[in-house]
């Protein structure tokens, strides 16, 4: 069976508590993303129990990719969301014990295919890091073309900057 074919991507729940409270606090990925602060368990239990999992209401979306079994891989975060415009910012996270297995490709092309077909989008991009060379393979095989390189975009430690290149994709 393909990789396709045993993951979906789904609404948070509130199950997925423990696994987001590991991802938002987990300081080896502030790095990739736009947050350095932790979050209480607290505060993500509101956020699932709040959000109406419509970006047009919440002006983001987050969807967790789930295998066949029920186990979730990682999520998926549209963010930036421009209905004016219909574009939004894609970031993808599979949890390090799934890496190698194809489920990053897979869990992009579920996120493209359900951005132009259920949400309407016309176009999506990622911002990321020129040193997360997985992130940038999968964003280029998954046909976002790397539209920009912004020099020192990222900070990654103290006095520390990374590169970051911009891949956009018309749906």
């Amino acid at each position: 069976m393909a990789v396709m074919e045993r993951i979906r991507l789904r609404a948070l729940e509130p199950e997925d508590l423990e696994w987001l409270y590991r991802v938002e606090n987990d300081e080896t990925i502030w790095k990739w993303g736009n947050t350095n602060v932790p979050y209480s368990r607290y505060a993500l239990k509101k956020y699932i129990a709040e959000s109406s999992h419509d970006i047009y209401a919440d002006g983001q979306l987050r969807l967790a990719a789930v295998m066949s079994d029920g186990r979730v891989v990682g999520c998926a975060d549209l963010v930036n969301f421009s209905p004016r415009h219909l574009r939004a910012e894609v970031g993808i996270l599979v949890f390090p014990e799934h890496w190698g297995k194809g489920y990053g490709a897979a869990l992009l092309q579920l996120l493209v295919e359900y951005s132009r077909t259920q949400l309407y989008l016309h176009q999506l991009y990622a911002v990321v890091s020129a040193r997360n060379i997985r992130a940038c393979r999968t964003f280029e095989k998954a046909d976002f073309g790397l539209s920009a390189v912004l020099p020192d975009w990222l900070r990654e430690g103290r006095g520390e900057y990374a590169p970051a290149k911009v891949f956009c994709r018309r749906l």
